[in-house]
């Protein structure tokens, strides 16, 4: 399957500077086809060599006895029996097996930069102990990550763009270009292009669960395997995490997302979690789920806003989970709803929300949402090229209440409504609204501070 991250992964190869690469992600989002199947076949062909840490144990024993790159350099090509030069890519995966390795990385880059470097794998473990090593620790648990020696790449599930130009290229393509030209799409693409989401809403961005939808055309199917991916990131949590109440804790925090968000007030709550909790007591959990991408958290913003967008305060955010197919899976929905007639009625806006929050997140936005008084509130606010982009979801028409109450505080470049509508301008307003499918390729447009009009 075709990956917008393939195109990161070209430009770093194609930087005559490019230092070695970590590639982060969560579980099972497909770092590993990515690199290997798609990037190193097409473009490396025979001359990569792949290294799975969790199974080759000579080359695992020996990185984790030396960070020297030359010595790395000279076992791997005796081992494999290839010689290494600026024409191989080394891939080292799982790497978390031997977090050795991305020390080594810092000696790559000094020594042998000729050479194409990638490490990924289950990076958690890393970023634990990247975040440890920071605050100071023990001398036997030194870690040294290499800072300012690596370029680094963040993979997610598919987003919906990904999602629609895997499974229905034509229509891609068709919406893609509507969207360049700022048209809106003729009654029965645009339908057409709803029911996609709608799917996507069911399916979501895993590889595996797209991959059985595609190829069997099965949302069923697609279902079971999410169950399987949401149970192993539960188990997962066993694996990095130093206490028994902080996995548990981390568990509860996960499977309490959805419950969180179907609320008026959909700001994180302990106490819905546990009685008497304090949002510190959490604190632990929500550090190790955001690190290991599988949460995505929103700040919240008050009245008049100062750039750089600063959360008011540390304690007042919202969770999302890193997978709209996994938020609907743990929604306990029925999953006839997403192709209902009577979904318009059964969904509810936080749905939409989630799906917002992660198509920003992969294009690498930072989250935050607007709450005034009166109950006014904007569920996302976007900094491009130091203009303010207030963003409000809504699942169905809706009132703009809130946008007006934010423009008596703030100023702003361009309002967008995103919905299921059809695609329309209000000059008057600075209102652009967006169907769904449209917001994969404006959140992109954001990201590369591209004006939108």
């Amino acid at each position: 399957m075709e990956r917008n991250a393939l195109q990161k992964l070209i430009e770093w190869n194609n930087d005559k500077r490019k230092k070695p690469l970590i590639v982060w992600g969560a579980r099972q989002v497909g770092k590993t086809y990515l690199i290997k199947d798609i990037f190193a076949e097409r473009f490396y062909k025979k001359s990569y060599i792949y290294i799975d840490c969790k199974i080759e144990d000579e080359i695992r024993t020996f990185c984790s006895k030396t960070a020297n790159a030359e010595k790395i350099i000279e076992y791997i090509s005796l081992h494999k029996g290839i010689k290494i030069s600026e024409n191989t890519l080394l891939i080292f995966d799982e790497v978390q097996e031997c977090p050795n390795i991305i020390s080594a990385l810092k000696y790559f880059c000094q020594d042998y930069r000729h050479i194409p470097v990638i490490a990924t794998g289950s990076m958690v473990r890393i970023k634990i102990q990247r975040e440890t090593h920071k605050r100071g620790a023990a001398e036997n648990e030194k870690f040294l990550f290499p800072v300012g020696k690596i370029n680094q790449i963040t993979v997610y599930p598919m987003t919906f763009d990904e999602f629609l130009m895997n499974s229905n290229t034509v229509l891609y393509e068709t919406i893609k270009k509507a969207y360049e030209r700022k048209t809106a799409p003729d009654t029965d693409i645009h339908n057409l292009a709803m029911e996609q989401v709608y799917r996507y809403l069911l399916v979501g961005g895993m590889p595996e669960a797209v991959d059985v939808f595609i190829e069997e055309n099965n949302l069923f199917d697609a279902r079971e395997i999410l169950k399987v991916l949401y149970d192993n990131y539960l188990s997962d949590m066993e694996l990095y995490q130093a206490s028994r109440e902080a996995v548990l804790r981390s568990r509860t925090l996960f499977s309490s997302i959805y419950k969180e968000l179907n609320r008026e007030s959909k700001n994180f709550s302990p106490g819905l979690i546990e009685e008497k909790g304090k949002t510190r007591d959490f604190a632990t959990s929500v550090q190790w789920l955001t690190l290991a991408h599988i949460v995505n958290q929103s700040f919240q913003l008050k009245e008049h806003i100062t750039m750089p967008l600063i959360p008011d305060s540390e304690s007042n955010f919202r969770l999302f989970l890193g997978d709209i197919g996994m938020f609907s899976y743990q929604s306990g929905i029925n999953a006839a709803s997403f192709i209902s007639s009577e979904r318009e009625n059964t969904l509810s806006g936080i749905f939409f929300e989630n799906f917002i929050a992660n198509e920003l997140t992969a294009k690498e936005h930072k989250l935050f949402y607007w709450r005034g008084k009166s109950s006014a509130e904007l569920e996302f606010i976007i900094e491009s090229d130091n203009k303010l982009y207030p963003i409000d979801v809504k699942k169905g028409r809706g009132t703009l209440n809130s946008l007006e109450k934010f423009s008596n505080h703030n100023k702003f470049e361009l309002a967008i409504k995103v919905s299921k509508g059809n695609y329309g301008y209000n000059s008057e307003q600075k209102l652009m609204t967006v169907p769904f499918y449209f917001f994969p390729f404006l959140a992109q447009d954001l990201a590369d501070g591209k004006a939108l009009i």
